[in-house]
């Protein structure tokens, strides 16, 4: 009895193995494709773990604490499957508030309400949703967090402590200039943290040594060999020790989650974290041909991820653009890649604490200043100012909204005029008149989405039909209209016919008389 090959197996090949049994060949190369990327991720998230951190005002063991929670909880949940998560810069601006005005233990607090809205969300399956937010809104909420970030980290370039506020950071930095011309010390860390911005911008090009070194150590490396070789009185990162770090919130803190202020930071890290993630999900399922992420449980997973920073007393993580296109650069394949650099981030927490206390904060607030940068979308503007000029207009103004106010309000702003604007636009309204004969009523048809928004247009046109003839009002064309329109309408009717009425009667009195006459 002889076997077909179903399969079509050339002689001498192997067949390959049948569906759904993985191949081990393969196996073994997604394992070394992911081991390399994990690394060349780990090297990546280092320094900017540290330096959000400083720059939200904690230790920077916490930051080291967000990103091994990325790797190691948020990375083994189902979601999107290269994506890497830790601390961002666009959560920088509100954390530093949170921490300053709560504290360490209300921090922890936040960021656990905070997930356990997310895993709400996502179970309620909203993930979706956040795929509806404005582009611009978006754009304008990181770019106002941009503008504030760097007005910040200039200070903590030159050593010096930054003001608390948005305005106050800005109107403060001719001050800022004069103080630092004055001082040698300032001027030493400016120069420090000049060039760790200059390496960051220049040795992306030299790609033989971007390929070894990521940018961003490369950097931070330059800039501590420096500091340490020339002995330059620069402030560096102060150390406690990773598990010193670890800061669960007493009950005490949870008692401020009935406060106004509370609530609304809350909804602002919700609101922010989980559009950053998803945003993040979407430019990096464009990068690779993998399995697409599903919203909701990449949602669910960031919320997961956040109710444990919540409880450790860490900072906020979203998934992070700059993390994950590195990833996928480097190769990674499936969700190990993640996994292992958060892995990689615990050993070198665990086992080399002391190396954090070399790295200058300058070089840090550098890091950081590129990283702003990086978050305002200039390239866009000019196509966008062009083409979509509503769309420009809604994202300058969320920039300036969150510079001069804060995020919340800033971001809740730019939602706003999106709606009003996506209102107005869509809200075409006419009026179409026609003649059913001389002793019957003028026929009058609204066509189109009657809003209050284009109610004093429509109200012009219906006001231009001859007040002497009775109307009879047709709506059934309107695709929608809303309570306003629709009392103002059968107002108007009523008015009108009342007074065509009145004009007729009044005119034929007229005609009987100069009959009589």
């Amino acid at each position: 009895m002889t076997h077909t090959n179903s399969t079509n197996t050339p002689p001498g090949r192997t067949p390959p193995p049948p569906a759904g049994r993985l191949n081990p060949l393969r196996g073994r190369g997604s394992l070394r494709a992911d081991f390399t990327a994990s690394l060349v991720v780990f090297l990546v998230a280092l320094p900017l773990c540290v330096g959000i951190a400083v720059a939200s005002g904690v230790p920077a063991e916490v930051g080291l604490i967000t990103g091994i929670v990325g790797g190691l909880v948020t990375g083994l949940l189902p979601g999107s499957s290269l994506q890497v998560s830790g601390p961002a810069a666009g959560l920088t601006v509100l954390v530093y508030e949170a921490v300053q005005t709560y504290g360490l233990g209300g921090l922890g607090v936040l960021v656990l309400a905070a997930g356990l809205l997310q895993l709400l969300m996502g179970a309620l399956r909203l993930g979706r949703w956040f795929r509806a937010i404005s582009v611009s809104v978006v754009q304008g909420m990181l770019a106002g967090i941009g503008l504030v970030l760097i007005a910040g980290q200039l200070y903590a370039l030159a050593d010096a402590k930054a003001p608390g506020s948005g305005p106050e950071k800005l109107l403060g930095l001719g001050g800022l200039v004069l103080d630092t011309v004055g001082d040698s010390e300032a001027l030493i860390a400016v120069a420090v943290g000049t060039a760790t911005v200059a390496v960051l911008l220049v040795w992306p090009k030299w790609r033989a040594g971007a390929r070894v070194v990521p940018a961003l150590l490369a950097a931070v490396l330059l800039a501590t060999a420096a500091t340490a070789g020339f002995d330059l009185p620069v402030a560096r990162v102060e150390v406690q020790g990773l598990f010193d770090a670890v800061r669960p919130p007493g009950l005490g803190d949870f008692g401020g989650l009935a406060s106004l202020g509370m609530i609304t930071t809350v909804l602002a890290f919700t609101l922010i974290a989980s559009a950053e993630s998803l945003f993040s999900a979407a430019a990096v399922d464009r990068l690779h041909d993998g399995p697409r992420t599903d919203y909701d449980k990449e949602l669910m997973a960031q919320g997961a991820g956040n109710a444990v920073c919540g409880a450790l007393g860490a900072l906020p993580m979203t998934a992070v653009i700059v993390r994950s296109s590195a990833n996928v650069s480097a190769g990674a394949r499936t969700k190990a890649s993640r996994v292992l650099h958060g892995v990689w981030l615990l050993l070198f927490a665990a086992a080399f604490p002391a190396a954090l206390g070399m790295i200058p904060l300058c070089a840090l607030a550098g890091v950081l200043v590129h990283a702003g940068w990086k978050l305002i979308p200039l390239r866009e503007l000019g196509p966008m100012w062009r083409e979509h000029r509503a769309e420009a207009v809604v994202l300058a103004v969320t920039a300036l909204a969150i510079v001069l106010t804060d995020m919340f309000k800033g971001v809740l702003l730019g939602l706003l005029m999106a709606v009003v604007k996506t209102a107005w636009e869509t809200s075409h309204v006419h009026v179409e008149s026609e003649e059913m004969g001389e002793d019957r009523p003028l026929r009058v048809t609204v066509l189109g989405n009657a809003t209050f928004l284009r109610l004093p247009k429509l109200q012009d046109q219906l006001d231009a039909l001859p007040a002497d003839r009775p109307v009879e009002l047709r709506l059934e064309k309107l695709r929608h209209m809303d309570h306003a329109c629709g009392l103002a309408l059968s107002q108007w009717e009523e008015q009108h016919n009342k007074a065509a009425r009145r004009t007729g009667a009044v005119r034929g009195e007229e005609d009987a008389s100069s009959m009589i006459g």
